[in-house]
């Protein structure tokens, strides 16, 4: 089992960054791929990333290419999300995910392993 918190949420002017944080603990760490999603007011739960357990792969969704950064610590147990240039349309809770994968979280929210409870993330115009 592995527990999943995340941290750094918060309200924001738009053109604004934040950084979000998914500390693990439970089980190893690694070989987990790690991911973060997103859900709106109203709206299905989203993909927004993902990095491979080694950290040396990332996809990202076509919405936030260029203004998100995903990336991990393996010796601190986190991932984290860099956020910048935020849009109000990412307002939304942001959830952190991990997998029993070497390379990538699920697209599918069903078939994600594990899940954090989220952090809002306001961004206003």
């Amino acid at each position: 089992q592995v527990q999943l918190v995340e941290s750094g949420g918060g309200l924001v002017q738009a053109g604004g960054s934040l950084r979000l944080s998914c500390a693990a603990s439970g089980r190893t760490f690694s070989p987990y791929a790690m991911g973060w999603f997103r859900q709106a007011p109203g709206k299905e739960r989203e993909f927004v990333a993902t990095i491979s357990w080694s950290g040396g792969t990332t996809d990202y969704a076509d919405s936030v290419k260029g203004r998100f950064t995903i990336s991990r610590d393996n010796a601190k147990k986190t991932v984290y999300l860099q956020m910048n240039s935020l849009k109000p349309e990412d307002t939304a809770v942001y959830y952190c995910a991990a997998d029993k994968s070497f390379l990538r979280v699920a697209a599918t929210v069903g078939d994600v392993d594990y899940w954090g409870q989220g952090t809002q993330v306001t961004v206003s115009s």
